[in-house]
């Protein structure tokens, strides 16, 4: 199966929130990301707006009304902004396709853990009911438990997308494999109940091959950091062809 490249462009909206120039240009980047073959691109406009901004999220559903065979994936936790940023691509007649709802606290440096179960699911599953009101498919941030797996789906998600920081932290180690087969049986726990598998955090041109073969049913992974560090050297289009060589593209 093809999985997708979405480009997350928080970085490049966090180095334009430095001055008042406007540059670089969120969209110019999501553009030449397009271009060169990304399938989707991904923001995760917090709170804060430390880097995506609400102007941010609607420029980009504009853009993307241009491209209506690549996906718009908005992330964030559905207890702060995430909701009414959606809500309003949807009032305005914007493209969004995907919702990833992740259980970030207001002012976290980054992502670092999925949403647990049971405790998590009484408060997620109005949420969730909720955006498939809207038409959106909805992934659950999720750590690499499959015993998990079975209530993400039961409170109605669509996917899960795994969290794979301690997978990128394990590479080069002795620990590589045993983490690479965590997130192998996650996958297929998910896969087994009937779940989409999606996947990303520091995911990059080292580690990426070698997640993407082991990891079955791999639709889509989200790249940001290093992606965007990448293109700094090598350019958006070198760079994009090479996240897409990784996974076999």
């Amino acid at each position: 199966m093809t999985t997708h490249l979405s480009v997350n462009l928080n970085k490049v909206a966090l180095v334009r929130n430095t001055r008042h120039l406007g540059i670089p240009s969120v969209t110019r980047a999501a553009t030449l990301c397009l271009q060169a073959g990304a399938a989707g691109i991904t923001v995760h406009p917090r709170p804060d707006a430390r880097h995506i901004r609400a102007q941010d999220v609607l420029d980009l559903a504009e853009l993307l009304k241009a491209w209506p065979d690549r996906e718009y994936n908005v992330e964030g936790n559905p207890f702060h902004n995430l909701m009414d940023c959606v809500r309003d691509l949807r009032e305005r007649g914007l493209p969004v396709h995907q919702v990833t709802f992740v259980p970030d606290s207001e002012g976290q440096f980054t992502s670092d853990h999925g949403w647990v179960f049971p405790d998590d699911a009484a408060r997620l599953q109005p949420l969730i009911a909720d955006a498939h009101a809207l038409g959106l498919r909805v992934s659950l941030f999720m750590d690499a438990d499959p015993d998990a797996m079975a209530a993400a789906r039961a409170v109605g998600a669509d996917r899960i997308e795994l969290y794979t920081e301690p997978y990128a932290a394990a590479w080069g180690t002795a620990g590589q494999g045993t983490q690479l087969a965590r997130f192998a049986a996650a996958a297929q726990a998910a896969l087994d109940v009937g779940l989409g598998v999606n996947a990303g955090h520091d995911l990059n041109r080292d580690n990426l091959a070698a997640f993407a073969q082991q990891v079955p049913g791999l639709q889509e992974v989200s790249i940001g950091h290093a992606l965007i560090a990448d293109a700094l050297e090598l350019g958006y289009d070198a760079t994009i062809k090479a996240y897409l060589a990784c996974l076999g593209q």
